[in-house]
């Protein structure tokens, strides 16, 4: 195991450096749908992590925001996730909350994590089972138990959570919840279906730091699902988890309800 997430993080560094060299540069840039860009990097990242980890396992199967969704991938016990630059927005608008992503899967859980943040000079990554750190240095979540005051990555703090701490809040969901692993924030919610590369790695290195982590509703989650969606996802504390769920019970069945 140490040695294959040496090998993913090696991959995953130089990805991030291949991505780096084109930040802050003239790229072309676009939206596949309203408010969800995507730039040429993306796609030069992707093509690139395909083969370099294909390569290393040839037998697991691919699941990347920046690639057609083949349903072959079913047949596979474990399944490479990528995102190859979660927080593409920052990314194009030069901002620093970007970062590869990349998840080994199996039989639904995630195996093995890593989050490669070059313009912030971090390197994440965990192992089921065996912790999870950064550049270095093991992660441990906080011990926060109440929500009054918890640190909340955040723009502007919605009114039924002015209770809350705003914190600096990078574009990539996949850096929030490794602020809450490193004790950086407290708790990252999303109330949205949402896919499952944005979060795969992520919620590993946020679990292997005793974080508490679950879809918005408060359900496990699994991964290489036919369709690979999930209703959000919340990422807390360990002492908090089950508050947090509590408060998010109402919003989330209504919006759940409603795509049903």
């Amino acid at each position: 195991m140490a040695d294959l997430l040496a090998a993913v993080a090696q991959i995953a560094a130089e990805a991030g450096q291949m991505a780096l060299a084109r930040w802050r540069t003239d790229f072309r840039r676009w939206e596949k749908e309203a408010g969800s860009p995507v730039c040429e990097v993306d796609l030069d990242v992707d093509r690139m992590l395909n083969a370099r980890l294909s390569a290393l396992l040839p037998d697991a199967g691919w699941l990347s925001e920046e690639a057609a969704d083949a349903p072959d991938r079913l047949r596979h016990d474990r399944i490479w996730v990528v995102d190859p630059i979660d927080g593409t927005r920052d990314y194009i608008r030069g901002r620093e909350g970007w970062a590869v992503s990349v998840a080994l899967v199996e039989n639904g859980r995630p195996l093995l994590a890593v989050l490669d943040a070059p313009a912030r000079r971090e390197r994440w990554s965990a192992a089921a089972g065996r912790g999870a750190w950064r550049n270095g240095v093991r992660l441990a979540a906080g011990d926060r138990t109440e929500l009054a005051g918890a640190r909340v990555p955040a723009d502007v703090l919605p009114r039924a959570d002015r209770d809350f701490v705003a914190v600096a809040k990078p574009n990539s969901i996949a850096l929030r919840i490794a602020m809450v692993a490193a004790d950086e924030a407290d708790l990252v919610a999303t109330l949205r279906w949402g896919h499952e590369w944005d979060i795969a790695a992520a919620v590993l290195i946020g679990a292997e730091a005793g974080a508490g982590v679950s879809d918005a509703l408060g359900q496990a989650l699994t991964f290489n699902k036919p369709d690979p969606q999930a209703f959000g996802v919340l990422v807390t504390a360990p002492g908090m988890h089950a508050a947090a769920v509590a408060r998010l019970a109402e919003r989330g069945a209504a919006l759940v309800s409603v795509r049903g």
